[in-house]
């Protein structure tokens, strides 16, 4: 894995070893980042699942301000913590090594972000949770992007009850990224 564009460009990452964690594949990271580049000057970035980190480094490497990650997974916290050591970009982050409804709640107050990304284990239901708190997070604005990368047979006919609307939809061979704004 490796940071695709940007001020960290071709830099490797360093990725937990197993199946605790499902890296974003370099092919799936750069589509996705051609459709957020218009977003990444300047923006404040939440990384929510992050995992090794790759999606908020990427982003953080293509121009956002600042990023956020949540990863309750201690080992895949301390890859972060590497990685954005050794890309330089330690500067312009904050880890929350909690569980992401509990880190959700620690950041009310905080000023809204530019785009949020998800990338929840499959199956669980755990992205209808977090867009519930989302719904009424103070660091969600109709202007903010919400990034959801699910399975293929995710369920998201519940947006509209939430006050969401799904905006974009891209599917790939095995999973999906939904774009979700406040309606």
């Amino acid at each position: 894995m490796r940071v695709i564009a940007g001020s960290a460009k071709s830099m490797p990452l360093k990725t937990i070893p197993g199946m605790e964690t499902r890296p974003t594949t370099d092919r799936i990271k750069e589509t996705l980042f051609n459709m957020l580049q218009p977003y990444m000057c300047g923006c404040r970035f939440l990384d929510i699942f992050s995992g090794s980190g790759g999606i908020g480094i990427e982003a953080l490497s293509r121009g956002a301000d600042f990023c956020a990650f949540v990863e309750k997974n201690r080992k895949a916290v301390k890859i972060i913590e590497e990685n954005l050591k050794f890309t330089r970009l330690a500067d312009r982050a904050r880890i929350y090594n909690r569980e992401a409804l509990t880190a959700l709640r620690l950041l009310e107050g905080e000023e809204p972000f530019d785009c949020i990304f998800m990338d929840p284990p499959y199956r669980q239901g755990l992205e209808e949770q977090v867009l519930a708190v989302l719904k009424d997070a103070s660091y969600v604005s109709k202007d903010t992007m919400i990034i959801v990368e699910a399975s293929l047979d995710t369920d998201f006919s519940y947006l509209g009850s939430y006050g969401f609307l799904s905006v974009r939809e891209k599917r790939y061979k095995t999973n999906m990224h939904v774009f979700v704004r406040k309606a």
